[in-house]
């Protein structure tokens, strides 16, 4: 999510995340501590600590190096204190304007210097940033508890919130003061000093905790990576994959091998690929088995020592444990709602892959093949059954994906025709690596919107996965608009190559869009509530419906065209993606709920029944939930789930299903009122993509939906009832 200091200060708190993605708060030295020089040396030779001249305050990655980053956060943190200081020491009574708006105006350096320094250091790491990151994660937990703890600041807060029907506010502003209350009391500002300084302890242990695992994931992800050394065992990767596994050797060190590198997830892309049975079993072992290897990248340790502190600290903010603590605050509110979705929903997700397993293997004796079908064999007969099925090779399409033309004339192009915007390639700002580009966005009016970041491919200094983050986010009182970016992990061709996207990379460019919309298109007046600043379980809403554009009949016929023709997808085949994107949500589904199911497990469990073997643990909640079926393993397991054990999603990555609801309901709403159309682009713009945070998530939803979501459009979608075959 975008968030200012103080809504930063309670993610580092609170381990929540930034974005989708993971972005983790962090924090500074304690009080007392003075620089070492003076704020105007320090800024005269800081980069990081004066604003941007650039438009819209665009980052200026050509000044910025690694060595500004620590003292910028030293030096932005001593400012940042003394601007609390005079709000909670000031003489004068409480008011909406000396308290809470000169919250919102406060740690406008702070917040300037941990968005590029955390966005960089998922995006585009090294060693120094990693020991910056790594330093500074109790640091500033233990700043953001000095602040979310200090009892005068609380007390005029609590005043205010005891005064706010006779203040006179707006909509808006009595939501403000509503959730300042509600942070600061779930941050712990009604604890005892004694308690207080537990909370202080533990935080801090959880930001160092979750940093080293946030690390250790990046650092096993690479050095897992599988080196092969015959061409033969490769055989069924395209020939621009082979030799991008040839080049990635040659730079390990390892000229005439081949090096498969892995993306975050347990299933690996190359598996419905590869025709040998012992390579494809050597890459999803290397896989599922990352952090639970032993070594120094072994996870196992640290995440027991995580989910025992968050426990803890549950207990002491008087909370049962975590996942009662943080889905008290989300759209579900409590246990029991998710506990119930998730319940419903795991017998037939699994029901529907063991189907898909027996037709599976039925292609595996077809083929002459004399083994069960194991997880490593799942991708490659499945495509089998696939294309026999729909008459349908996925390879085939991805011609018809060239990654500019998606980006352009699909994503970009959807925009236009729904909300009106136009994009225009900025050469002239810098950016921090060769292959971001920087887009200046436009709006229906012609007034400059945003500016919008592409980093789409992999490289060894990102870390895995797809996310969007604000570098400026929007806000009317501080008058600042919105510099917001999108990363991927699109394997990158060899040079001179195309780059041709499998179905579900278009899918994940639609969605990550779907973030940056909500990111850019922001109209409200204080930053606590700008862009994503929703409800965990809210955020991935407004995202999963900009993926529909994906498949919406004009918007691919204008991007989905050969690369070397131009010729569009031909009728016959486009039938047949569509089809064929329906099949396997048996498997999709029970991936997915398997890692939800994982994730609360974990979370709802009480300091003292934290397990020491965490792998144990993982078998036995797969078999409680009724999700442990072999051939299809959670989509994260537990040593490399930085969503839960490092990111904003720890007991609430049932985020994704739940927010689907909605989803699913916009949708079919989107369909009945005539699909893809400028009316119907402002309404969803007006009534919830610009206002961020500031009213209820859910009433946000109802303005614009007229009613709760229905149940039946996700099930129908996911093939959960009656004979629905999955996505449409």
């Amino acid at each position: 999510m975008n968030k200012h200091p103080l809504a930063l200060a309670l993610a580092a708190a609170l381990s929540l995340s930034l974005g989708g993605c993971g972005e983790q708060a962090q924090a500074p030295q304690a009080a007392g501590d003075t620089p070492a020089v003076s704020q105007t040396e320090a800024r005269a030779s800081n980069p990081l600590l004066v604003e941007s001249t650039l438009e819209l305050g665009f980052p200026r990655f050509d000044q910025i190096r690694d060595e500004h980053f620590k003292p910028a956060l030293e030096q932005a943190m001593a400012e940042h204190r003394d601007e609390i200081a005079a709000i909670a020491g000031s003489g004068e009574p409480p008011t909406f304007e000396n308290t809470i708006v000169a919250l919102e105006r406060s740690g406008r350096t702070l917040d300037r210097v941990q968005r590029v320094f955390m966005n960089l250091a998922g995006a585009h790491t090294n060693d120094t940033l990693r020991a910056v990151q790594a330093e500074f994660a109790p640091k500033l937990a233990a700043h953001m508890d000095s602040i979310l703890l200090d009892d005068a600041l609380y007390q005029r807060i609590r005043t205010l919130y005891g005064q706010r029907d006779r203040l006179g506010l707006d909509e808006e502003q009595r939501y403000l003061l509503e959730r300042y209350h509600t942070d600061f009391v779930r941050a712990g500002a009604n604890l005892s000093a004694a308690e207080k300084a537990k909370l202080k302890e533990l935080n801090a242990q959880l930001a160092t905790l979750q940093t080293r695992f946030t690390q250790n994931v990046q650092k096993e992800t690479n050095a897992a990576a599988v080196l092969f050394d015959d061409r033969s065992q490769l055989d069924g990767l395209p020939g621009p994959a082979i030799e991008a596994a040839a080049k990635a050797a040659a730079e390990a060190g390892h000229e005439g091998k081949y090096l498969i590198a892995l993306q975050n997830t347990s299933g690996q892309p190359v598996l419905a690929q590869l025709r040998n049975r012992e390579s494809r079993q050597r890459v999803y072992e290397a896989s599922v088995n990352r952090g639970s290897r032993g070594g120094e990248f072994d996870n196992r340790e640290l995440v027991a020592q995580i989910v025992k502190l968050r426990a803890e600290r549950a207990v002491l903010l008087g909370y049962p444990n975590h996942a009662a603590y943080v889905l008290e605050d989300g759209t579900a509110g409590s246990i029991e709602a998710v506990n119930s979705m998730l319940s419903r929903l795991a017998p037939p997700a699994v029901a529907n892959a063991r189907r898909e397993a027996a037709e599976i293997q039925q292609a595996i004796r077809a083929d002459g093949g004399d083994f069960e079908l194991a997880p490593w064999d799942w991708a490659y007969y499945a495509e089998k059954v696939r294309q026999a099925r729909f008459n349908f090779d996925a390879d085939a399409v991805r011609p018809y994906f060239e990654l500019e033309r998606v980006l352009v004339d699909g994503v970009f192009h959807a925009a236009n025709q729904l909300y009106g915007l136009s994009f225009r390639e900025r050469k002239d700002l810098p950016v921090y690596q060769d292959d971001v580009r920087v887009w200046e966005v436009t709006d229906a009016n012609g007034e400059l919107l945003a500016f919008f970041l592409t980093d789409l491919y992999a490289r060894p200094s990102k870390r895995g996965g797809a996310w969007m983050n604000a570098y400026v986010q929007q806000s009317k009182l501080l008058g600042t608009r919105p510099v917001v970016g999108n990363h991927l992990n699109i394997p990158k061709p060899p040079p001179g190559e195309p780059t041709l996207l499998t179905f579900d990379e278009v899918n994940t460019l639609f969605h990550e869009f779907g973030h940056a919309l909500h990111g850019m298109f922001s109209n409200v007046t204080y930053p606590r509530f700008a862009g994503t600043s929703v409800p965990r379980d809210f955020v991935e809403f407004p995202s999963q419906v900009n993926e529909m554009w994906a498949t919406w009949p004009s918007v691919l016929a204008n991007y989905a065209r050969h690369y070397q023709t131009g010729e569009p997808l031909p009728p016959e085949l486009l039938d047949k993606v569509l089809a064929a994107a329906s099949y396997g949500e048996g498997f999709r589904t029970t991936e997915y709920l398997a890692a939800t199911l994982l994730d609360q497990a974990f979370h709802q469990l009480g300091p003292d029944d934290v397990p020491g073997d965490v792998i144990a643990f993982e078998k036995e909640a797969l078999a409680m939930a009724g999700v442990d079926f072999a051939p299809v393993p959670p989509r994260y397991r537990t040593t490399y789930f930085s969503h839960t054990f490092s990111g904003g999603y720890a007991a609430g990555y049932y985020s994704y299903i739940w927010a689907e609801v909605l989803d699913a309901a916009t949708v079919d709403w989107f369909q009945r009122n005539g699909g893809l159309k400028r009316e119907n682009g402002d309404a969803f713009r007006a009534a919830l993509l610009s206002r961020g945070g500031s009213a209820p998530a859910m009433d946000l939803f109802r303005s614009f939906y007229g009613g709760d979501p229905p149940l039946e459009p996700l099930l129908v979608r996911r093939g959960l009832v009656g004979n629905g075959g999955g996505s449409p």
